[in-house]
Order: structure tokens, then sequence, then C-alpha cells
């Protein structure tokens, strides 16, 4: 349970006045997308809830007091729908939330929402959505039809896309386009799938922006 600063409640063993927490913190969730076998095993990468702009946008979020997670799902290069389900709900997920997903973490928002209409949360972005549309990926990780209310769902439904990433997200990106209108969607000159090495930098202030 997340929780917010509250009232002062007793004193700590020093002396001094602690203070308690209520709940409804805003925070927000950073969900990764899916490495390769070789990149998830090798001892120099780092793990994928630390790859790419992660460390930087989380440590950004809580200088701004909102609690930022990067769910890590073991053995995520065999991806499974349960498991992802089991580490993002670790996490509380409420109408002061932020949803954030690179990749294939976009396009499991994408579906968790579809298939829990009953949650609404503050804002879902997701950077370079992917959803296997051409099955280049031998996975059942995203059988399930879209929800075209989704957007309703939350106070802002936005999409970062680049101009010259790959077909494959770039397919996945007009299809919510068609299905889901009333997202926003904003486009980047060359940002390729949004990685360090793209970007070149770790830094990404656009995407801080529109949580804040």
């Amino acid at each position: 349970m997340e929780y917010t600063k509250g009232i002062v409640y007793h004193l700590a063993l020093d002396g001094c006045p602690s203070i308690c927490y209520t709940r409804n913190m805003k925070n927000a969730i950073i969900l990764h997308g899916l490495p390769s076998k070789k990149e998830y095993y090798n001892e120099k990468s780092p793990s994928c809830s630390n790859s790419h702009w992660f460390p930087w946008l989380q440590k950004h979020l809580m200088i701004h007091d909102i609690k930022a997670d990067t769910p890590e799902v073991p053995n995520a290069y065999d991806p499974k729908w349960e498991l992802f389900v089991k580490e993002v709900e670790r996490f509380d997920i409420s109408s002061e939330t932020t949803l954030v997903g690179h990749s294939m973490g976009g396009g499991f928002w994408v579906r968790y929402l579809s298939e829990h209409p009953e949650i609404f949360v503050d804002k879902v972005i997701l950077v370079a959505p992917w959803l296997n549309l051409s099955h280049e990926e031998n996975i059942a990780f995203f059988d399930f039809e879209i929800n075209p209310t989704i957007v309703e769902h939350t106070n802002k439904f936005i999409v970062f896309a680049s101009d010259n990433d790959h077909k494959e997200v770039q397919d996945s990106v007009t299809f919510l386009r068609e299905r889901i209108p009333t997202a926003t969607f904003r486009m980047f000159h060359n940002y390729e799938h949004f990685t360090i090495k793209s970007m070149k930098t770790d830094a990404f202030p656009e995407l801080l922006e529109a949580i804040l």
C-alpha cells in the first residue's frame, strides 16, 4: 500500500516527531519491455528495470514526490502474461497512478487496462508500444481484444512514437491510432526505439514533463 505525508502521531526514539502516512500518494509504475535471452543473461547488461532512461526517470519522479516503481519481471525474454501481471500488481494502481510502459511494456498496459475496465488511473504513457501484430515473436502475450474505451478510464492517455522506429512498432502505433483515436499521439524525430543507444542519453525530460 502506498502512502502520503499525514499528521504527526508519535515521537521517535530521539525525541523528534515522526510523520505518519496516509493512503493515495501519487505513484508511477514504469514497466520494461522484451529483452533478448542473450541480453538478459549478459552480466554486463543492466537489468531490464534499470536500463535506458528508467533510473533517471525514477529518480526525478521521486524528487517531485511521486513514488516510482520499476517492476522486474523474471525471465522476461520468454514473457508469460500471468507473471507480468503478478509483478505489476505488487504495487497500487489507483486514480493517483501513472502507468508507463516501454515497447512490450506499453503493449502490456493496453491489454491490462482492456481486461480491467473497472480500473481508473491518472495517466497512461506508452513509449514505442509494441503489440506483436505480425507475430514476429512466437508468443501468446497479446491474444486479446482491445477495449476502445480505455482512454475514458484515464485523465490522460499518451503515446510516444518515433518516425524511425522499427516497422513492427510503427504498425502498433497505427493500430492504436485507429482503435483509440482520442488518445494523444506525440511523434519524435530520430529517437528510434527510445533506447539509450538511439537517444544518446539516459535523460528523458519529455516523458518526465508528460507525467508531471
